[in-house]
């Protein structure tokens, strides 16, 4: 299977422990983008659909992790199933509920507001988080 992991233990925790470090970066790069993007002067639109697009490049490294013996195309329909569920999600209100997407970390997984957009900026992500882990896969091949 094209894009498959390999099933000697040592490589896939290698595969995760690599990955796991990809999703320390993109979440630092991810709040550093919401935190400092405006006072930097960045667009609302880059602010916006590049914190959605790291999310989602987050979730598909997350699901990486978590199986690293799936192939990437297999992580990546796993993860665009996550992003429309989080993301339809946001058409359920219960108290509970919007009252956790009102705390940052709410807001940060959640979202609050639904949006037909997001769901491109997901793909994207998701997209950028298979050719980052290819990328760094064929650099430890290589």
């Amino acid at each position: 299977m094209h894009g498959a992991q390999p099933d000697n233990p040592t490589a896939l925790l290698r595969t995760s422990l690599v990955r796991a470090g990809l999703v320390l970066v993109v979440i630092a790069c991810g709040l550093s983008l919401r935190w400092y993007g405006f006072p930097l002067g960045l667009p609302a639109f880059v602010v916006k659909y590049g914190g959605s697009l790291l999310w989602a490049t987050m979730v598909f490294l997350l699901v990486g992790v978590l199986l690293p013996r799936l192939s990437r195309m297999q992580i990546a329909v796993i993860a665009a199933a996550i992003a429309i569920v989080v993301e339809f999600s946001r058409l359920v209100h219960t108290p509970w509920l919007d009252a956790f997407r009102l705390t940052t970390a709410g807001a940060l997984l959640l979202g609050r507001i639904f949006s037909l957009r997001n769901l491109v900026a997901y793909f994207i992500g998701i997209a950028f988080g298979a050719w980052i882990d290819r990328l760094v896969q064929l650099r430890r091949v290589g």
